[in-house]
């Protein structure tokens, strides 16, 4: 079996899709005994992810001077993410959960084009305090995990806010949000990653509250 590869179509991803992918290194990296020194300091990568995002604020308000500061930014931080990709690559000595646990994606291995389905969230249940579990109708085939990346508040209108960062998860019995504010409804999306194809559509919206 050939060794597993990172998942790199990040580097062409959709401006909002390459900063969850950022913020699922940064979580999986951080503290990870498999990955004790990455070449670039996590600290490197946070600060990285900042001014992207900040980038991405100010373009919102228009202007050539921010769309071409927001370019710049996202091409650091690509840079950052490939020379992270190639140490999770030459350090997770050929084991794929290893690679998944760095927040990476794992590229497939498979000549044949494996398209994912969408999940479907079946319901959404209370865990702990803070906590939502997703439950899913079914796992999706060829998927290596899923991404918990959109979430939102929910305004006293049903109006979601901003959507925020979920991470990602290996197990399609255990996908759990934590963090979230007692009392706050929140609405959820995921999608899995994998097959050669990287991503499948976000799943349909589910929405619960937070206990």
């Amino acid at each position: 079996m050939a060794n597993p590869r990172v998942l790199t179509s990040f580097t062409k991803a959709t401006d909002d899709s390459l900063k969850v992918t950022a913020g699922s290194v940064l979580n999986g990296l951080t503290g990870n005994p498999v990955f004790p020194n990455p070449t670039v300091p996590l600290t490197t990568l946070e600060t990285a992810i900042t001014d992207f995002s900040d980038a991405l604020v100010e373009q919102e308000q228009g202007g050539s001077m921010a769309t071409a500061a927001k370019k710049n930014k996202r091409e650091t931080l690509v840079r950052i993410l490939r020379r992270l990709a190639s140490y999770v690559e030459d350090n997770c000595d050929g084991n794929l959960a290893a690679l998944l646990s760095s927040g990476f994606a794992a590229a497939s291995t498979s000549r044949v084009q494996a398209h994912l389905a969408a999940p479907f969230i079946l319901r959404l249940l209370n865990g702990h305090t803070g906590q939502l579990l997703v439950k899913l109708r079914e796992p999706i085939a060829h998927a290596k995990c899923y991404e918990l990346s959109r979430y939102a508040a929910l305004g006293a209108d049903g109006t979601p806010g901003p959507w925020q960062s979920g991470g990602m998860c290996t197990n399609s019995r255990g996908l759990v949000l934590t963090g979230l504010t007692p009392g706050t409804s929140y609405q959820i999306e995921i999608r899995a990653i994998g097959g050669s194809t990287g991503y499948s559509d976000w799943s349909g919206p589910a929405s619960h509250m937070s206990l």
